[in-house]
């Protein structure tokens, strides 16, 4: 099989991914009208892909969206599609949109939705001990829990944190913390691993997902409860997290030196996402 740089999918036509062509009457382009998943891919194989697929199912369930195909093809598909790339390791992105048709708020009638999917090179795991945030008013609509294409207001949040010189921003909402524009965010305190439930606030990230069942297995107490922005830089460890950046120790928010007092801890909780990883490798 010959493999490609990068690779795109669009219902069934493969090219690089500058070459393809998406219709402009895809409701993604004018309504953002679609729900999307990100996975990482190690030794050629797609990390946590059914735990992807789930929150894929569950996103396009709640904007009532109907998969292209079922789901068990969609997971054969991005392996198939993840084989074909020269890499080993890559950033693999899909989205289902609600199809193509003229422009109309209302739901388009007898219309397939549209499976796009691209795949790239990828340096490898990424994590940093230097992170940076910047808080941001959280005044998003309150459906965070749905992985959509609408994401303004978080592109917004991000180049406001790159503009400040930090590498992320962190939602404040009615005084809570929810998460950040790409990640979500959790602290360490007095050996515990503290999140934000996993509500209509948040999304609902795979990796933190991950990391509460590492705690399970390391005997590390975890709390799900909401929390404020100065009890967050109060923390030992501020840990945010995200399927292409797992484990990003924060050092600084809104210029405050924050974290660094549970090193240890954290590098039990990375040294098992590494050993997940690793698995990959004997498949």
């Amino acid at each position: 099989m010959e493999r490609m740089k990068d690779l795109a999918y669009y219902n069934g036509r493969i090219t690089r991914i500058a070459d393809m062509m998406i219709p402009a009457g895809d409701r993604g382009f004018y309504f953002g009208d679609g729900i999307y998943e990100v996975a990482m891919v190690f030794h050629r194989k797609i990390f946590a892909l059914e735990e992807h697929l789930d929150r894929m199912e569950g996103s396009a369930a709640m904007v009532r969206i109907g998969l292209p195909m079922p789901r068990e093809e969609i997971g054969r598909l991005l392996q198939e599609l993840a084989d074909r790339v020269e890499s080993e390791c890559q950033f693999l992105y899909w989205q289902i949109t609600r199809g193509t048709a003229p422009r109309n708020h209302l739901f388009p009638a007898g219309v397939d939705s549209n499976l796009y999917v691209y795949s790239k090179p990828w340096p490898g795991v990424e994590m940093a001990d230097d992170y940076r945030l910047v808080s941001v008013k959280d005044t998003r609509f309150l459906n965070c829990n749905v992985k959509t294409l609408n994401l303004l207001l978080n592109v917004l949040a991000a180049q406001t944190a790159k503009e400040q010189g930090c590498q992320e921003a962190v939602f404040v909402r009615d005084g809570i913390v929810t998460e950040g524009s790409h990640s979500n965010v959790s602290m360490i305190r007095d050996g515990v691993f503290i999140t934000h439930p996993a509500d209509n606030l948040i999304l609902p990230g795979v990796e933190r997902r991950h990391m509460i069942a590492y705690c399970g297995q390391l005997g590390i107490p975890v709390e799900e409860r909401a929390f404020t922005l100065e009890e967050l830089k109060q923390a030992d460890e501020i840990i945010m997290s995200s399927t292409s950046h797992p484990s990003m120790r924060v050092r600084e928010i809104d210029g405050t030196a924050v974290g660094g007092r549970s090193e240890e801890l954290v590098g039990k909780l990375r040294a098992r996402y590494l050993e997940e990883v690793e698995k990959l490798r004997e498949k």
